[in-house]
């Protein structure tokens, strides 16, 4: 028993030794003295100070050193080097050879190969090869300033922790943010928590993200955006090149033209800033007039294109768009904002409250002002279809001119090669005659989309029949094909693929 005891005692002691660790060396000082009565249990030492301990020197004007708890207090022009790591300078250090930790205040500068930090006070555990500060550090690299706080430096990696109050300021941007993980060596930054980026070219906000200060390239998540003065764009993840000015958005996007009040939206998108181009793919849409009456369209994909002053939409494969008052159907839309022109083209069709167009072509002309429709043009083929409760009003020609009131297609000019089929009721809405009629212009007056008044110009042929006397297969003239299966009907049928 007597021996596993005294085993215990010197295991206690030789552990007790290993965490004093090696003694501070006194390499030199001009001057030494011992003061008992002011500073019990220590040596004064002065001028030229220098001192050494396991791997580092510290030197000073003057320094107290208490030698059985292995610990010095330096003054004045302290400079603590660290091999090749660090250089520090400060106006006050203390060290502990027991814990290797030193604390340093006043003017303190520490300089390694790849970084400048000032600060006031600073702590360094040499143990973890870890600075600590508290109140407020500024971090100098060969590109950046970052000022923080608070923050941490971890010498094995080159890697600031900075917090509260953090800046990143880089000659073509200033970074805002509660936490930045800083590289100095790759000049890599990682962001948490609410976070900017300004720039004279544009703002980036985001709650977690990537920045390579290098090389200019950067990764933006949760609730990421980037503000141009034209354009904002948002995604649940952003790619970002400076070099560039270059973007791309995955998953749940939107661009927004906060000028002409365009938005669009998709699971993928590029934005081209130099080009003033966006696209947008995976369920593109399209929503204009976002302070009025609004179009809401589809394709497989959109492009936005131009500067401010002349935005244009062009959408591509399986084309459709919804209006309260009117849907459309193509293979493609071209939509010019600066002359309120939009294009349909292959295979179009227009529904105008409840009428059918068609054509090789079609052309809606909007007041640029008002946002309304004024005027409409269908080029070759052109049929419109009407339904009535026992067939269809049909007129059918080479070419349409229309004009609209209050966006109800209401004058009608057919040109060329012009046919119709009306059902002719009397104002108790009785069916009286079935009219056919070809000749080579008509001019109409449609209200609800049924015709209200009509002139028939150059030879006109045709008569009004009575219902039966027009045979059932008669009724519908040369290329007629009604398409209201394909209409949609709300903002969300236009990503149904017929």
């Amino acid at each position: 028993m007597r021996i596993h005891f005294l085993l215990f005692i010197f295991l206690i002691l030789c552990s007790g030794l290993s965490a004093q660790g090696s003694k501070i060396t006194i390499v030199h000082s001009d001057n030494s003295s011992i003061d008992e009565e002011k500073l019990p249990g220590a040596t004064i030492l002065l001028g030229n100070v220098s001192i050494t301990h396991e791997g580092i020197s510290l030197k000073c004007k003057k320094a107290v050193h208490y030698k059985s708890e292995n610990f010095i207090k330096a003054f004045g022009n302290v400079i603590l080097n660290q091999g090749d790591t660090i250089i520090q300078t400060s106006r006050y250090t203390e060290y502990n050879g027991n814990t290797k930790k030193a604390l340093s205040w006043g003017n303190v500068r520490i300089k390694d190969p790849t970084m400048t930090l000032t600060t006031d006070t600073l702590n360094f555990d040499r143990t973890k090869q870890v600075l600590y500060y508290k109140y407020g550090a500024t971090i100098r690299d060969s590109i950046n300033v970052l000022t923080s706080n608070t923050g941490n430096y971890l010498l094995k990696n080159n890697k600031f922790q900075a917090f509260s109050d953090v800046v990143l300021t880089h000659p073509e941007y200033v970074v805002n943010s509660d936490h930045l993980d800083y590289y100095t060596k790759n000049g890599q930054s990682f962001l948490y928590g609410p976070s900017t980026i300004k720039s004279e070219d544009n703002l980036i906000y985001c709650e977690k993200g990537f920045y390579d200060t290098k090389k200019n390239i950067s990764h933006f998540k949760q609730n990421a955006r980037i503000e141009y003065n034209d354009i904002e764009i948002k995604a649940d993840s952003l790619y970002y090149d400076r070099n560039v000015n270059f973007a791309s958005a995955t998953k749940n996007i939107q661009i927004t033209d906060t000028i002409n009040h365009i938005v669009l939206k998709g699971n993928y998108a590029e934005y081209f800033k130099n080009f003033d181009s966006a696209f947008v793919i995976k369920k593109a849409q399209a929503i204009t007039n976002t302070n009025q009456d609004s179009i809401f369209m589809h394709g497989d994909t959109i492009l936005l294109t131009g500067k401010p002053e002349n935005r244009n939409i062009r959408s591509y494969y399986h084309v459709k768009f919804f209006k309260s008052d009117m849907s459309g159907k193509c293979d493609s839309i071209h939509f010019n904002q600066a002359k309120g022109l939009t294009q349909m083209f292959k295979n179009p069709v227009l529904w105008s409250n409840e009428s059918q167009i068609t054509g090789d072509t079609i052309q809606l002309l909007s007041d640029t002002v008002t946002e309304k429709l004024d005027s409409l043009k269908v080029l070759n083929h052109t049929f419109i279809i009407s339904k009535d409760s026992i067939g269809y009003n049909q007129i059918k020609g080479r070419n349409l001119l229309g004009k609209f009131e209050e966006n109800d297609l209401r004058f009608v000019d057919i040109i060329g090669n012009a046919e119709v089929i009306n059902f002719i009721r009397n104002e108790a809405k009785v069916l009286i005659g079935i009219e056919k009629t070809t000749c080579s212009e008509i001019e109409f007056i449609l209200r609800d989309g049924k015709m209200e008044h009509s002139k028939f110009i150059v030879q006109p042929e045709g008569e009004i029949y009575q219902p039966s006397k027009l045979p059932e297969n008669v009724r519908k003239l040369r290329g007629f094909q009604w398409r209201e299966d394909e209409k949609p009907l709300t903002k969300e049928d236009i990503f149904i693929k017929d």
